[in-house]
């Protein structure tokens, strides 16, 4: 196996890790469901991603940044994970970025890390905070599918 796919294989095999001790409920961890989902401004969303990739782990800085989930470590060596982000991008509109889930861990925890916390520091390269971000409008739910026989 050259070292390319063992690195691949290594990486994905942290990722499931990570998310079954998310899923797990790994003691000490803490997930909040952001509600309603915070809504991050096409402006204030370039600026964040621009922001995350200056600071990328594999850059030497702490946030690993993908399409669905930003990981905050600890340092660039990436083995010690303080917390995630469960993010949507291009929704509700093409360039807007909506963040929806997240999960600081226990060794985020040990260190005085919060949800708002770890979303703030994410927030803050667009100017924006988990308390000040737009949020998604709460539409009521449909009325339930009745089928009637005649």
């Amino acid at each position: 196996m050259d070292t390319e796919a063992r690195t691949s294989s290594t990486d994905a095999m942290e990722l499931l890790e990570t998310m079954v001790s998310e899923a797990m409920g790994e003691e000490g961890s803490v997930t909040e469901v952001i509600r309603p989902s915070a809504i991050i401004p096409e402006d204030a969303a370039r600026s964040v991603l621009v922001e995350m990739s200056v600071r990328d782990v594999r850059n030497g800085g702490v946030w690993l940044a993908d399409p669905s989930i930003w990981r905050r470590y600890d340092g660039p060596n990436e083995d010690k994970l303080i917390g995630t982000i469960q993010v949507a991008y291009g929704t509700p509109t093409r360039y807007e970025i909506t963040v929806f889930r997240a999960t600081v861990t226990r060794l985020g925890t040990e260190r005085g890390w919060t949800v708002t916390s770890l979303c703030d520091e994410a927030l803050q390269f667009g100017g924006l905070s988990l308390a000040n971000c737009p949020r998604a409008s709460l539409a009521a739910p449909p009325k339930p599918f009745r089928f009637s026989q005649r």
